[in-house]
């Protein structure tokens, strides 16, 4: 369950160039974009706003541009059908496209951005059982994997979009290049490798990592995957 409040990301690092990066949505743009979806009629089944912005990251670091008309339709359902035709869907799709061009920017630059990721509701402590004293205590021991857990759940959505994207346009995925490899187990190692064929070499890869220390690790693998996918697949880099 999310709490709603956005994971607080590292220190923002100034992406190279001059030109000035297109205005980010606030927090209330967010929020629009989130009932916006929340709005979309059944059955169709649509992103929430963090799976959305994985989703446009894993569609803008294709080695071939993907024309909106192609990846639209799986922001507002996850197989692509078409939303009914008296559904306004112009300011979600405007709001959308906002942030793509952010991403945009950010990638072709190989900046920083900070990814929609929001902090999940911790579990209640649990209730050990003292059988000495035959009464209850609670275990105020932390459990050293807690912080893994949480930043797992926490970028699991962002992960999921982002995954999902990569395997609907496989472009890059098709790449050969060995290099995809590290970038891929950063986001794999969330979600699993079941959806992929022949990812032996991608196990063998996130077997090898160590889990991020905290949500703010986490958080700043996801910009460190996409930049590097962006390298693999060659886009321009923008000065």
């Amino acid at each position: 369950m999310t709490s709603g409040k956005r994971a607080k990301p590292p220190a923002k690092r100034a992406a190279a160039g001059s030109e000035a990066p297109p205005p980010p949505l606030g927090e209330r743009e967010i929020a629009e974009l989130q009932a916006l979806l929340d709005g979309v009629p059944a059955p169709l089944e649509p992103l929430d706003v963090s799976a959305v912005d994985g989703f446009l990251c894993g569609v803008l670091v294709q080695p071939e541009a993907v024309a909106p008309a192609r990846w639209l339709p799986f922001v507002t359902d996850v197989d692509g059908r078409a939303l009914p035709r008296d559904f306004d869907a112009r300011r979600l799709h405007a709001l959308v496209h906002r942030r793509a061009d952010e991403l945009r920017h950010a990638i072709e630059r190989r900046g920083w951005f900070d990814p929609w990721v929001f902090e999940v509701d911790a579990p209640a402590d649990d209730v050990v059982t003292d059988y000495e004293d035959g009464g209850d205590f609670e275990d105020d021991v932390p459990d050293l994997d807690e912080e893994e857990d949480h930043a797992g759940a926490a970028v699991l959505p962002w992960v999921a979009g982002c995954t999902a994207a990569l395997e609907t346009f496989p472009g890059l995925l098709g790449s050969d290049d060995p290099a995809l490899t590290a970038p891929l187990a950063l986001l794999y190692r969330h979600v699993g490798t079941d959806s992929l064929d022949d990812a032996h070499a991608l196990d063998a890869e996130i077997e090898t990592l160590a889990a991020p220390a905290d949500l703010a690790a986490a958080v700043e693998e996801l910009v460190r995957a996409t930049l590097l996918l962006a390298d693999v697949a060659g886009l321009r880099v923008v000065r």
